[in-house]
């Protein structure tokens, strides 16, 4: 018998030797785009005059850090005035502003140029209402003994309103981000509340006594809306009952050469930001 145990041993240790050959996998490229990181948010009670823009290339397979874009020429213009911002190149891949002028309902139109070829995008502001309290709970939740905090705000009384929400703790690698719109709660008062699941397989913990939890509420436009919903499945992960990862593409169109299209999306929000230390 253990003159069987030995051979099936040796027979092993062969086996694993024989599996040292090098294998070259093909790994699929995708072409180098422009990056666009251009989210001008409208901080309720400040003038939104200071705004950024960020340019990047995409970063291939098997890199890590990507390259900033420095040169480009990057105005706004509200397509109701015809005034327009200049964005100065700070010649590290961000592009600012200090006289930007935030207008309810106005629509914007971003256009860059860059290396011969013009990029533009278009979004419109939308307003978003007051928070009138936040708090914390344990009722709501799907979790009777997990925390969860609770945003009080009135919806507007015309439908049509579309709400991002992001929840972020300094520890976390990213934020939560959650939509919503008023098809169903169209001007009434709305309790929106955010739980984390206690899933040891999640990375992501619960909310404890003494978490910092930074929140804003976002005006968003219904194009967006449905573009950050596509983002949001995607950073879900690819499990068994998730979305497959797909090329999300922004509103951020090559007018040159449309193969070319940018990553990235141009946005314009009216935005309300708190903080909660959770107790």
């Amino acid at each position: 018998m253990k003159n069987y145990i030995k051979l099936l041993l040796a027979l092993f240790t062969v086996a694993l030797t024989g599996c040292e050959d090098v294998i070259d996998v093909d790994v699929q490229t995708d072409t180098l785009r422009l990056v666009v990181e251009a989210s001008l948010d409208w901080e309720k009670g400040t003038t939104g005059n200071e705004q950024l823009i960020t340019l990047r290339m995409s970063t291939p397979f098997f890199e890590t850090e990507s390259t900033n874009v420095t040169g480009a020429e990057v105005t706004v213009t509200n397509n109701d005035t015809g005034e327009v911002f200049l964005f100065t190149d700070q010649n590290n891949g961000t592009y600012t502003t200090s006289t930007f002028e935030p207008q309810l309902e106005a629509t914007y139109t971003l256009e860059i140029l860059y290396d011969g070829e013009r990029y533009v995008a278009e979004d419109t502001m939308n307003p978003v209402p007051d928070i009138t309290d936040v708090y914390q709970d344990t009722e709501d939740g799907f979790d009777d003994e997990t925390i969860e905090l609770h945003i009080v705000f009135t919806d507007f009384e015309e439908e049509g309103d579309n709400y991002l929400f992001k929840f972020e703790r300094p520890q976390d690698l990213l934020p939560t981000l959650e939509t919503g719109d008023d098809e169903f709660i169209n001007g009434n008062e709305v309790d929106w509340w955010y739980e984390i699941d206690d899933d040891e397989d999640e990375e992501i913990k619960p909310l404890l006594p003494g978490d910092v939890v930074n929140i804003s509420m976002h005006g968003i436009s219904r194009p967006y809306f449905n573009y950050i919903n596509i983002v949001i499945d995607q950073m879900g992960g690819v499990g068994i009952f998730e979305a497959t990862p797909v090329d999300v593409k922004g509103n951020c169109i090559n007018t040159t050469n449309p193969d070319n299209y940018a990553h990235g999306y141009f946005r314009v929000t009216q935005t309300n930001k708190v903080t909660y230390t959770v107790q």
